[in-house]
Parts: structure tokens; C-alpha cells; sequence
């Protein structure tokens, strides 16, 4: 059965807003990483020094069952808005699942990267459904520690 969780976007201060959340919920951040620490892509520019430093992904844990998740936004992304700055996002159990779910919601909508493994060892996808809810869907091809 598929997870859902919340992924937050942030205009640049993904940091304070999560030490500060990290302070309320307490915890630890199972991963922190910057968009400067992402592998070269010859499809992609290199990020400027002030996008580099900006948070690509982070995630923490608030229950048993909740990951709060966000990333900051760039120049490819766009500036956020109110109303645009977060995401569902569902962790699948399956390739198969991931398929069906990604497929199934965004029918209607826009894709905004296919379902295609990616260089953190998952099976990803995001798209915006016909009712202008952004998604994300995950299959964690490479399980986390």
C-alpha cells in the first residue's frame, strides 16, 4: 500500500523552515542535500553559487507513519507562490504501483518529469493532475537505510 506524505517548496529558505520545524517536532533529518552536490547533467546547467547552495531535498521525520519533505526552489522551477508550494507526494511499494498511480492521476493533467530512474536510486515522477494539485510519485528502487 502506497505512502503519502507533504513536500513543502520554499523560495530559498528551506533551511531555517526546517530547523525550525526539526525544533517543534524534534528528530532528525534523515537526508539534507544541496543542489550543488547533485551529479553533473549535460542536459542541465550547472546551478549558480546561490542556487548550489540552495536545499535540493530534505526530509523528517514526524511520526512512525509521516516524513514532512521539501525543497527549495530555482531558476528551472521558478519563483513559488502561495497556492503552488507543495506537493503530494506517494511512496509506492511497486514499479508497478508507482506506473499505475503516476499514470492514473495525471490523466489530464501536466507531466512535469515522467516516471524515469533517477541518480538517488528511486523510480520518480511529478506532474500536476487536472485539478491542479501537484504530485509526486516514488518507488524506492535502492531502499534506505
Amino acid at each position: 500500500m502506497a505512502t503519502v506524505n507533504v513536500y513543502l517548496t520554499f523560495n530559498g529558505n528551506t533551511e531555517e523552515a526546517f530547523n525550525f520545524y526539526k525544533s517543534v517536532f524534534g528528530g532528525e533529518f534523515t537526508y539534507m542535500g544541496r543542489f550543488k552536490d547533485m551529479p553533473a547533467d549535460e542536459n542541465c546547467p550547472p546551478p549558480s553559487e546561490e542556487e548550489g547552495n540552495r536545499i535540493m531535498h530534505v526530509s523528517l521525520p514526524i511520526s512512525k507513519e509521516t516524513i514532512l519533505m521539501a525543497s527549495d526552489s530555482t531558476s528551472l522551477s521558478g519563483d513559488v507562490t502561495f497556492g503552488n508550494n507543495f506537493s503530494v507526494s506517494i511512496n509506492a511499494d511497486s514499479k508497478e504501483e508507482a506506473d499505475k498511480l503516476f499514470n492514473g492521476l495525471s490523466a489530464g493533467g501536466n507531466i512535469i518529469m515522467p516516471m524515469e530512474k533517477t541518480f538517488w536510486g528511486a523510480y520518480f515522477g511529478m506532474f500536476t493532475d487536472k485539478f491542479g494539485i501537484n504530485w509526486m510519485v516514488n518507488f524506492d528502487e535502492v531502499p534506505a537505510n
